[in-house]
């Protein structure tokens, strides 16, 4: 089975925002034990005393706001832990892979831009385990999330994908609804907010530092860059990666 972790980045109703991202990390079932394992390592040279109270919430280590990262005597060696986790998943086995969307709330305003990128989220998973069952892998996959005041929308929307569909169509891979986990018990649901937390910096702050670190494990193929999206009106525009990877992909079905 294949897991895709996610949790957000930014704030639907922080205006001082301009992007709301949704990401994460997808793995196989046998890929949790080991990345769980490198986080917690993490953590012991963090709280030798204390590893299992250390949660890596990557704008709280960003700002410092807790006491384990105010400890820390410069705001470098901190934000040197926000590499630090994503390494884990640039150093998984390369059937790990990145997911985020991206959604600038401007061009979004008469809809919630948190089911935007949900909506995404689901289609390009599918689309992955779609691509996987072609290639022989038939495994399918399971959603697990952080808590959150979404939780009932999530939920909401994941029955009228299974029973209406997305814009795309139903999802044919995907099995039951989202699981809901705490992430302070969650490694991976941790690794899912650094993902999404580098991918906000990217967009939100013009800041690349941590997006660079895994923009290469995000889903792509030959065709281009699936796992990435950035949801703007005038995408046509932006020289981002996801941005440029569909202007190609239209050329080439236009070709």
């Amino acid at each position: 089975m294949y897991l895709l972790y996610l949790d957000d980045a930014g704030s639907v109703r922080n205006k001082e925002e301009e992007y709301l991202v949704l990401g994460g990390v997808c793995v196989s079932e046998q890929q949790v034990h080991w990345m769980t394992e490198k986080l917690d390592e993490l953590s012991a040279t963090i709280s030798p005393e204390r590893p299992e109270e250390v949660e890596f919430h990557a704008s709280e280590i960003f700002s410092r706001r807790r006491s384990v990262w105010r400890r820390m005597d410069k705001k470098e060696e901190a934000q040197g832990v926000i590499i630090a986790v994503l390494k884990v998943l640039v150093e998984a086995f390369e059937s790990a892979r990145a997911f985020a969307c991206a959604v600038r709330k401007a061009d979004y305003a008469d809809v919630d831009p948190m089911a935007v990128a949900f909506e995404e989220m689901c289609n390009r998973f599918d689309l992955f385990l779609g691509r996987k069952r072609r290639e022989g892998d038939r495994q399918r996959g399971l959603l697990i999330m952080d808590k959150s005041a979404y939780e009932a929308t999530f939920q909401r929307q994941s029955y009228e994908f299974r029973t209406k569909g997305t814009r795309w169509g139903k999802p044919k891979n995907l099995i039951e609804t989202p699981l809901f986990v705490d992430s302070r018990v969650s490694r991976l649901v941790q690794l899912a907010d650094h993902v999404a937390y580098a991918v906000f910096r990217r967009y939100n702050a013009k800041d690349a530092k941590y997006f660079d670190v895994i923009s290469s494990r995000f889903d792509q193929d030959e065709r281009g860059i699936h796992g990435l999206v950035h949801k703007v009106k005038e995408y046509h525009k932006c020289m981002c990666p996801a941005c440029l990877s569909r202007r190609m992909g239209q050329r080439a079905e236009q070709a």
